[in-house]
């Protein structure tokens, strides 16, 4: 119910925001605001889609204690871009906000709490040795250019 609630409000804001910092900037500024932010999102989304593995990989031996935390910050830089690449000063803000490392760890701080802590994967490697018992005359092999079957 909120979700749909706050879905709801973000227009309503934007429209609103348009209309008083519109009047009180100027038009041209406003879209000004409008064009440099939407920039500014598409090179965010690009720097984040463009990140090399080997990046990802420093971040998580750099914070060894949350493994999840580099992909948490990635995570949230899109997010970002997301938000100033859609247009609206409400939108904006929290994206700009959104791009300040403390904030973005405080963020990622409450959601850890509010899930009950981190999250913890594990893997398990299963050793064993395998034999083919397919018959040779199985309908569902293909058949070999020489017209032999393996």
């Amino acid at each position: 119910m909120w979700i749909i609630l706050g879905v709801l409000a973000v227009p309503l804001i934007e429209i609103a925001l348009f209309v008083t910092l519109g009047a009180a900037i100027g038009l041209w500024l406003t879209l000004a605001w409008i064009f440099l932010t939407g920039a500014l999102g598409v090179i965010l989304l690009k720097g984040v889609a463009t990140l090399g593995i080997d990046r990802m990989a420093t971040g998580i031996r750099e914070e060894m204690n949350d493994p999840l935390s580099p992909l948490a910050h990635r995570f949230l830089v899109g997010i970002a871009g997301l938000l100033l690449l859609l247009p609206g000063f409400f939108t904006d803000a929290i994206g700009l906000l959104l791009l300040f490392p403390p904030l973005r760890r405080l963020f990622i701080a409450f959601v850890k709490r509010r899930m009950g802590g981190s999250v913890v994967m594990h893997s398990t490697v299963v050793e064993g040795d395998w034999r083919d018992v397919t018959p040779e005359d199985d309908p569902r092999l293909p058949p070999h250019r020489d017209g032999t079957r393996h």
